[in-house]
Parts: C-alpha cells; structure tokens; sequence
C-alpha cells in the first residue's frame, strides 16, 4: 500500500471520528454544556449540533434520583451525566425528624417541584445540585415548622408549602433553577401525641354533642313558651272581644230602651197635658210606687211609713186611671 493510500485511509478515519464525535443531536427539553479547552464555551439546544471533538468537550455532572417504591422505601440511585433535563423534575425525599415550637418531635415526608432554567448556573454555581436542593429543601423545612406549634403545623400545610416555595425559590435563583412547588406528603407525630390528639379529639366531639343537645331543649323550651304566650294572647284578644261585643250590645240594649222610655214618657206627657194634669207629679208618684214595692218584697215583717204628700200623689196617680181605661 502506498504513502498515499495511507494517508487517504487517515483522512477517511479522521472524517468519520470527526463526524460521529463533532455531531450532537441534543432531545427536545435537554441542554448540553460544552467546554472549549476547559472553559466554558456555550450551551447547546435541542436539534444538530456540530462541535470540535478535539477542543471542545461536554461538562459532565454528578446527578442523583430519589425515589420511594409502594412499600416506602427510599431508593436512591446516582448517576454521571453530560445532558441536562429541562422538564420539572420531582424529588421524593426522604422523612425526617422536626421539631415544632412546642418540642413536639414529628416526621415529615416532602416532595419538591422544580426545573433548571439555565444550565450554566447549574453546572458552574454548585458542586451537585440535587444534594444541594436536599439539604437546602431539609433545612428550611426544619427552620420553618421550628416557628409553628403542632395544632398549626397539622392544619397550616398550604401555608407551610407557600413559606418553603418562596425561600426555596428565592435561594436556588442564583443556581438557575425554579422552584415550582413543595409538598408536604405526610406529618407523623408521636404515638403518645396521637393517642392524645384522639382522646382530644372525642373530648371536643361530645363537646359538641353536649352543646347541640342543650342548644335543642333550649330552642324547645323557648318555642313551648312562645306557644303558651301566644295562646295566653290569643285567649286574652277573644276575651276582650267578647266583652267588647257583650259591652257593645248591652249599651245598644240599654239605648233602646231608653228610646222606648223616652218615646212612652214623651206620649204619657202629652197625654196629661191635654187633660190638664201636672206631668212632674206623674212621674215622681211612679217612683215613689217603684221604692215601695222594693221596700215591701223582703221576706221580714216591716212597717212602712208613708209620707203626707205620697198619698196625695197616689191619689193624684189614682185619677188617672180615667185618662188610661183598659182595652
């Protein structure tokens, strides 16, 4: 084989190593960084990329996976890596012990949200940055359930989450990553506080009941009490409307005959008057006959002393019988 062939046969292999090691095909949502002799040169996107293989170099990091299978164990699984993920990613980590403001010791299980905005920054600002979120995540979650008592931390989770977000997010800035969201799985206290969060639990709900059922007998004695007034008013409205209905008909029983007796006197005094009799003496001779009668209808022996002048009106009252002859 001649010197040529040589060469051409060198130029060929140079090409083809060239070619597959100079060609990147970088996947949709995954970033490459590429270093030039050591130094940072620029960040690949998703598509052919075409690099100098001998000059330029991918950055490789360290990355770790955490996962819990169904039976809670925490599979923890690392890996070397030179193609960053730009999807959100979530990390399930692992519980751990924290202690409230009121030195109750729980276990907390969180999961973190988050996604590399910029690839540099995470490559450059930090050793590793999945251990870095951990410890960072574990932390702040100690520092903030370290100012809220139990009953808070129990039924404060959204706000628990909303105060980790934004210091989270806040801290990781500077490493290009976004915190999207924290959650808190689970908070396990101890079995000594469950066993009294229970009997607390029981005491309050007959609390309530307790409370329920006096409320009711209260409710039903004010309800019996305002039918029994009701009915006292009711009754009282009918009374009064009996005796009004009963007053109303005795005075129009009693002006009627007053109208009949004014009516009778009114003819019995023109009558005497025609005939030239003293109307007044009339009548004060029919009272007199009105008292007597009343004076002699008791059932004891009386003496009864007649005026002078009643027998005169009596026998004034005797000649009249002649003006009123019976029919």
């Amino acid at each position: 084989m001649t010197f040529g062939a040589v060469m051409f046969l060198v130029i060929v292999a140079f090409v083809v190593v060239f070619a597959i090691r100079g060609f990147k095909i970088i996947q949709q949502s995954e970033t490459m960084v590429i270093e030039r002799l050591g130094r940072y040169h620029r960040t690949l996107g998703s598509g052919i990329n075409i690099i100098w293989p001998i000059f330029d170099k991918p950055r490789t990091i360290e990355w770790k996976y955490v996962k819990t299978d169904p039976s809670g164990r925490v599979i923890v699984r690392k890996e070397t890596i030179n193609r960053i993920d730009l999807r959100e990613s979530v990390f399930d980590f692992p519980r751990q012990n924290v202690i409230t403001r009121d030195n109750v010791a729980i276990e907390i299980n969180a999961l973190l949200y988050f996604q590399v905005t910029d690839a540099a920054r995470a490559v450059y600002e930090i050793a590793n940055l999945p251990d870095a979120i951990e410890k960072l995540t574990q932390t702040t979650l100690r520092n903030v359930i370290g100012e809220l008592d139990l009953d808070h931390t129990l039924s404060s989770r959204d706000t628990i989450n909303g105060k980790l977000r934004a210091i989270l997010d806040e801290a990781s800035d500077k490493w290009g990553v976004k915190i999207n969201r924290v959650e808190l799985q689970d908070i396990i206290p101890p079995d000594d506080i469950k066993a009294a969060m229970e009997k607390q639990m029981r005491a309050e709900r007959d609390r309530r009941a307790t409370i329920l059922e006096a409320e009711g007998l209260k409710q039903s004695k004010i309800l019996e009490a305002e039918g029994y007034r009701q009915a006292d008013i009711t009754k009282a409205e009918g009374a009064r409307q009996a005796m009004v209905l009963r007053a109303s008909g005795e005075a129009e029983s009693r002006i009627k005959v007053a109208e009949a007796e004014a009516e009778a006197l009114a003819k019995v005094t023109r009558i005497i008057r025609e005939s030239g009799g003293n109307p007044t003496t009339y009548l004060i001779a029919l009272k007199y006959i009105e008292a007597l009668k009343e004076m002699t209808s008791g059932k004891d022996n009386k003496v009864v002393y007649m005026p002078y002048e009643a027998t005169a009106m009596l026998g004034s009252v005797g000649s009249l019988k002649e003006l009123f002859p019976r029919s």
